[in-house]
């Protein structure tokens, strides 16, 4: 059972460096990044590919986030012109471009069959207090990505992050580079879940194109969404609640006598998809709604101000 607890926890760090780049490029930048589980495949291939040439992990993880992030920046001065759902076609799209060249090169990733004996950390020294290890190892860095990220949000940059969020044409106005903030938010953003591709390669010792799925980025959108899509600590929590529901979903479904397993798994995503339309009409802004996040942006309609005259996102970032 403890075993079972500390691969589950592990699981959830994973899905907490992704939701945390989420909420950097989403709940921050506006940037709707369907193409979350492309940039985890090629982290994941690039460390595990390094790692087989001898390069030491430590090493790995880094050229992993590197690439990915310097990968996402490019995919988003290609579509620096789209926003909402043109955006998340096309980063969807090149997703599954990237899940297709790791299918078919197969002289570099072999293919289908997929990269076996990835080596882990320490493995052979630690024995059966790995899997403890690296859940710890884990989190240290899911919290030193938290504590960064809101270092920046707190910061001028992350409150002209927001203003271009709200309203690209005044926050341009107002003498913010548009195109370079939102280029920083998409690339921290993939060079995060490159990060997590590292480490699931590393934990798991295995890896192939089927791992990297578009289901991988809808239950991430579900964890921010229940989280509360602009704050890191419902990025982490929203992690959390989700890998606990995907647990609970699956020991309810395997006592329900007469169902087979395909069942159960139709059972489990029916489950998953319930819990969010419920949280959407319930608690939409997550369990940790918008906070000091008022950006004061004005488009031609009036609206009712949220901020009750506090000084405004674009006046700190002015």
């Amino acid at each position: 059972m403890i075993s079972y607890l500390i691969f589950s926890g592990t699981i959830a760090g994973f899905y907490a460096l992704l939701s945390l780049g989420l909420v950097m490029a989403w709940g921050q930048g506006g940037l709707v990044n369907l193409g979350l589980v492309g940039f985890v495949g090629l982290g994941a291939y690039t460390s595990a590919l390094l790692s087989g040439a001898g390069v030491p992990i430590w090493l790995d993880w880094i050229a992993a986030a590197a690439l990915s992030g310097a990968v996402g920046v490019a995919l988003c001065l290609v579509v620096r012109n789209l926003r909402g759902d043109y955006l998340a076609i096309v980063t969807l799209g090149f997703a599954e471009i990237l899940r297709l060249a790791e299918t078919n090169e197969k002289w570099l990733t072999k293919g289908s069959d997929g990269i076996s004996g990835i080596v882990a950390p320490f493995k052979g020294y630690l024995g059966d207090s790995f899997p403890l290890f690296y859940l710890i190892l884990t989190w240290v860095l899911v919290g030193l990505a938290a504590f960064l990220l809101n270092g920046l949000l707190r910061s001028p940059f992350g409150r002209a992050l927001r203003a271009v969020r709200d309203d690209e044409q005044i926050a341009a106005v107002a003498g913010k580079s548009v195109l370079r903030l939102k280029l920083q938010a998409f690339g921290m953003a993939a060079a995060l879940s490159g990060l997590a591709g590292a480490l699931y390669a590393h934990f798991t010792s295995f890896i192939a194109p089927d791992v990297f799925i578009v289901q991988l980025t809808i239950y991430i959108f579900l964890a921010v969404t229940i989280g509360g899509y602009t704050r890191l600590t419902g990025a982490v929590f929203g992690s959390i609640a989700l890998v606990a529901l995907l647990e609970a979903t699956r020991f309810l479904a395997a006592v329900i006598p007469g169902l087979d397993a395909v069942q159960i798994a139709s059972l489990r995503e029916f489950a998953i998809a319930v819990t969010l339309i419920v949280v959407m009409q319930l608690r939409p802004e997550g369990a940790f709604r918008m906070t000091n996040e008022c950006s004061g942006l004005r488009g031609s309609r009036p609206v009712q101000d949220p901020c009750h005259g506090q000084k405004t996102v674009l006046d700190d970032a002015i």
